[in-house]
């Protein structure tokens, strides 16, 4: 029977519409949030400032995007996504305007604080979008369709925004990003509605009840399993991409602009690949989605020990498997969320996946803030004195949050393992059929 307050149809085509005006905005917050990542020696250069304080442009912009999960969670359903994204979009471009002119290091971080305060309202707004919207049977692939389709965002960073740079230097191209989100936020406006239903009820917030949900999504070990994954695998893929890959290749390994640009391209593309294929590995093997952590780990510690240890110059050869080795992290710290989910029921699920989001950006503001530390240390002359010896050394501060990691993965690996095989009848879809 059809529901009398539905005013248009779940899954139609006004339904994809809303999604894809929500989504754009989402790809716009990918590419601000990227795009320190080719800007920073540009940045460095403009605020004269040391690289310590370089990292500390994309760790505010981290730790705000972090803080500002719960009180997003809560007004998300007080005032709808509509709203969130319109004050998301109004502040990333405001943010990069300010950037566009800014001249001193404190201007520079308030514009950064606003670009994280804006970035942080954009995902989960567009999840509620799929959640009214899409129907239940497809809500799942929409939801992965949406991160692959904002990982276009970086992409536009990595290539069109350098090319903008040296052809029209810094004010121009920051310019250009502030008017594209207005454009975007236009258009949102006019094609997103909060919901398909034609009486919508708002959800009074509950304090109580919110930090109840959180305290038991914690107890939760699968919960904490999801976290450490999530700190684990993403951090080195977000630090590469974010602000220290680019200075990396190009200072570091010789590399020009437009190589660094086109490996940096590779990781997205990649990212992009392994996305669905992890999908379908989740899919028919969810007892096994630790394994595949760890397994994904080990590859990228690997990796980067063969480039870290590596007389000089790496080779182009090992630099290409280097990035797309990393790549894999950023997809596959998604199974941290997919483990929230499975051991959780449905009105916890938004705390357990708020706990397992601030792990992975926690982990990657230290790492990116520690890299700039210990580059300052063995570089200190700045971005103009970065050496291949200079990057060996501060890279190598990755290793102290794979220990970690790992260490944590295993622990609460074994203890969710027990938690399932306790309860064989309840978790039996998560088990192989030897285990049954």
């Amino acid at each position: 029977m059809t529901d009398p307050t539905l005013r248009y149809p779940i899954g139609g085509r006004r339904a994809y519409a809303v999604w894809a005006g929500g989504l754009a905005i989402y790809v716009l917050a990918v590419f601000n949030r990227s795009s320190l990542g080719v800007a920073g020696l540009i940045a460095a250069h403009r605020f004269h400032i040391s690289s310590a304080q370089l990292a500390t442009f994309v760790m505010v912009q981290l730790g705000v995007y972090a803080a500002m999960q719960v009180p997003v969670g809560a007004l998300l359903d007080r005032v709808g996504s509509k709203v969130l994204l319109s004050v998301g979009v109004v502040l990333m471009s405001l943010a990069q305007l300010a950037f566009a002119f800014a001249h001193s290091f404190a201007v520079g971080i308030i514009a950064r604080v606003f670009v994280g305060m804006g970035d942080a309202m954009t995902f989960v707004s567009v999840l509620r979008l799929v959640a009214l919207w899409i129907p239940p049977a497809r809500t799942p692939l929409v939801t992965q369709m949406t991160g692959v389709i904002g990982q276009l965002g970086a992409l536009a960073a990595a290539t069109p925004l350098v090319a903008v740079l040296r052809g029209y230097g810094w004010e121009t191209s920051f310019l250009i990003a502030s008017a594209t989100g207005l454009v975007l936020g236009v258009v949102m406006v006019l094609v997103v509605k909060d919901t398909p239903y034609a009486a919508a009820e708002r959800t009074e917030l509950k304090l109580r009840a919110v930090a109840r949900a959180v305290r038991l999504s914690w107890r939760e070990p699968g919960t904490r399993l999801g976290l450490w994954c999530h700190f684990t695998l993403p951090f080195s893929s977000n630090l590469f991409t974010m602000i220290w890959g680019f200075p990396f290749l190009t200072r570091g390994e010789g590399l020009s602009s437009g190589a660094a640009s086109l490996l940096l391209s590779l990781m997205v593309i990649v990212s992009l690949i392994t996305s669905p294929l992890l999908g379908i590995y989740l899919g028919r093997f969810p007892y096994s989605r630790s394994t595949l952590v760890l397994g994904a780990l080990g590859a990228i510690v690997a990796v980067w020990t063969a480039v870290l240890l590596w007389h000089g110059r790496a080779p182009l050869w090992l630099l290409i498997v280097l990035v797309a080795v990393t790549a894999v992290g950023s997809p596959g710290s998604m199974i941290g969320f997919d483990l929230a989910r499975s051991f959780n029921p449905l009105e916890r699920i938004r705390s357990a996946t708020g706990i397992v989001n601030v792990g992975g950006f926690a982990a990657s503001l230290a790492a990116v803030f520690a890299v700039g530390l210990v580059l300052d240390r063995i570089c200190p002359g700045g971005p103009s004195a970065y050496t291949t010896a200079g990057f060996q050394g501060a890279l190598s501060v990755q290793y102290a949050g794979w220990a970690l990691g790992i260490a944590m993965i295993v622990r609460y690996r074994r203890k969710t393992r027990a938690v399932v095989h306790g309860d064989v009848d309840q978790w039996a879809h998560l088990l192989p059929a030897r285990h049954r």
